[in-house]
């Protein structure tokens, strides 16, 4: 693109994509006059999973607008709670989110993980399959037209990750229903049925087991039970301040 400007303005947590906009939050971006709106903010880096409603010289416009010499843009944030369409909701995560997709597990929603580098088509194609929304830090991978739907993961702190997830889509939470491992339905299971699982020590200490129904991974209160609780019971507060 190398023909006349429009002046494109980036809310404020949109920055991050692009360097240049830190200062005042303003671009400079050249038009060629065939090229669309979302083409353009996308081509300055910015992926559209993470934009919401463009306004063009006050005006609200679809991503499929072609600006025009001289135009004044509006770039602003996806609106929170975001809704996807479809239900239940549902997320795929790439192979650097481990520890968030087993919190989200631990919490009862429903997340499909890749624990190895499958490549950003075979994740896309799975995201738009089993109709999940994509999360993760990759740029690339969220520019993919082929996903469902996706969501950049701004933070790499595990705890932030997941309020930033929670506070964006609102998931319903239904803790302790989901092996963190394979991310299959528990099922409560007698201390025989996973007896095979356990040490002395765990077998003579506790007796309320759960088990996973798709990989037969076995549950109890053990010791890092208070930790887990805690990461729980953030999130419900945090869930039902929002609502």
């Amino acid at each position: 693109m190398n023909g006349p400007e429009i002046h494109v303005e980036f809310a404020p947590e949109l920055h991050v994509f692009v360097p240049r906009a830190r200062r005042d939050g303003i671009v400079r971006a050249a038009t060629d006059g065939v090229s669309s709106l979302g083409h353009v903010i996308e081509s300055l880096g910015v992926p559209l999973t993470e934009v919401g409603a463009l306004v063009v010289d006050g005006r609200e416009v679809p991503g499929s607008h072609v600006p025009v010499a001289g135009e004044a843009v509006t770039v602003r944030t996806v609106a929170r709670p975001q809704r996807v369409p479809g239900a239940p909701l549902r997320f795929l995560l790439d192979v650097h989110l481990g520890t968030l997709a087993r919190r989200l597990r631990l919490l009862g929603v429903d997340t499909a993980y890749e624990s190895t580098d499958i490549g950003d088509p075979a994740l896309a194609a799975r995201s738009a399959a089993e109709q999940r929304v994509m999360l993760s830090r990759d740029r690339g991978l969220l520019r993919r037209r082929e996903l469902w739907a996706g969501a950049f993961v701004y933070s790499t702190r595990p705890e932030e990750q997941l309020r930033d997830v929670l506070d964006r889509f609102r998931p319903e939470l239904r803790p302790w229903t989901r092996c963190t491992a394979c991310n299959g339905p528990l099922r409560e299971a007698t201390k025989d049925e996973v007896a095979d699982q356990l040490k002395h020590g765990t077998h003579a200490t506790y007796d309320v087991f759960a088990q996973c129904t798709v990989c037969g991974r076995a549950y109890w209160r053990g010791a890092h039970h208070e930790q887990l609780e805690a990461i729980v019971r953030e999130a419900v507060a945090l869930c039902s301040e929002r609502r």
